[in-house]
């Protein structure tokens, strides 16, 4: 049996990040307790959207959103857009499916950028939310988010190969999807691979994989390129799945929706996001600085792996093909963890099919 690897003492900057996700993940859990002690039910929405009602583009003075969406805030930064936003605006340093809807579910977060898999959950779970953008990427199978981890020392060459394996599995998140997609390309069932459920969050499927509590994990963006260096030393490799796994949504509760005044606050921040995403494939030598360098504290060399890895944006204007992918995705769950049928238009919030699409298009002029 191998022995376990220790993971790399982190640098203070991934200290630093780590304890602030850290409190901020211990502040959720604390907030979510208080509201269910005081007679709240978990996940339930207090107010019902009205989806016929028009948002307003005109944002209350003194109106505030907490986001989770760290990406977008340092390209805010750094492109200037964040002086722009007609609303006070508070970053939580949060993303992704667990710690959003925890947040959603205490009232500590108004807005989070998630993949395709939360809102779908988040519905599952009881608590009502909506989406209200969306973005993509051109050519998805050869600019995957996601790519397959193995373990040093762990004999997986092609795909095939993590039949009998230990494999970690993350229900709710986009990382479960992707392998169950998986496992339905390669002709497999649950069944045939040693599934180990374990919430994917900062670098916890790394460590994972490193110290062989599991064989195979999906891992994505910078933590692709952590664990090769940090282990591709000791015989850590990683596999592309050949699957789309592109969905990028911001998605916010119906409670915060209602609110006609958060409302408008909301569809002025989907527009300077899609401004932002356009700014980033237009300045990637900013980018690369600003983000990768900066922020996440990688060599340009990895940075620009990265962002080529990442190709090109895309944000449409109609979402009539995302919810078609969207329903053949709840399908596919509610099949294999024996979901409720869902109709995935439900959960898209339509009055800002349009927004994100628009400003991204005309964002090269702005």
């Amino acid at each position: 049996m191998p022995l376990p690897v220790s993971p790399p003492t982190p640098s203070r900057r991934e200290r630093e990040r780590l304890a602030r996700s850290r409190a901020v993940v211990v502040l959720l859990a604390v907030l979510a307790c208080v509201a269910t002690a005081c007679g709240t039910k978990s996940g339930a929405a207090t107010d019902t959207v009205a989806l016929d009602k028009p948002v307003s583009s005109d944002v209350p003075t003194g109106t505030t959103l907490t986001i989770g969406d760290p990406t977008t805030q340092v390209a805010l930064e750094a492109s200037g857009l964040l002086d722009k936003l007609p609303f006070h605006v508070k970053f939580a340093n949060l993303s992704g499916g667990p710690q959003t809807m925890e947040a959603f579910r205490a009232h500590a977060l108004d807005l989070a950028s998630v993949a395709d898999i939360p809102p779908i959950f988040a519905n599952w779970t009881g608590l009502k939310t909506h989406i209200v953008a969306a973005k993509y990427r051109k050519d998805p199978v050869h600019h995957p988010i996601y790519e397959l981890g193995v373990a040093p020392g762990v004999d997986v060459k092609t795909l095939a190969d993590i039949k009998g394996k230990k494999v970690a599995f993350s229900p709710g998140q986009a990382q479960g999807a992707l392998l169950l997609r998986l496992l339905k390309k390669l002709g497999l069932s649950q069944d045939d691979v040693q599934l180990v459920e374990i919430p994917s969050t900062e670098d916890v499927y790394n460590n994972a994989l490193a110290a062989h509590q599991v064989d195979v994990a999906p891992i994505g963006g910078v933590y692709i390129k952590r664990y090769l260096a940090d282990y591709g030393s000791k015989g850590a490799t990683v596999l592309k799945t050949g699957i789309r796994d592109d969905a990028g949504f911001l998605y916010a509760p119906d409670s915060v929706l209602a609110d006609p005044g958060k409302a408008a606050a909301i569809k002025a921040y989907v527009k300077y996001w899609a401004l932002a995403q356009r700014w980033i494939a237009d300045h990637p030598d900013e980018w690369l600085k600003a983000y990768y360098e900066d922020d996440q504290g990688l060599d340009a060399a990895d940075g620009r792996w990265l962002i080529r890895n990442a190709g090109t944006p895309v944000i449409p204007t109609s979402w009539t093909k995302a919810i078609a992918e969207h329903q053949e995705t709840i399908d596919l769950l509610s099949q294999e963890e024996g979901q409720p049928d869902t109709k995935a238009g439900t959960l898209w919030d339509m009055r800002f099919q349009h927004v994100a699409g628009d400003a991204f298009a005309s964002g090269g002029s702005r």
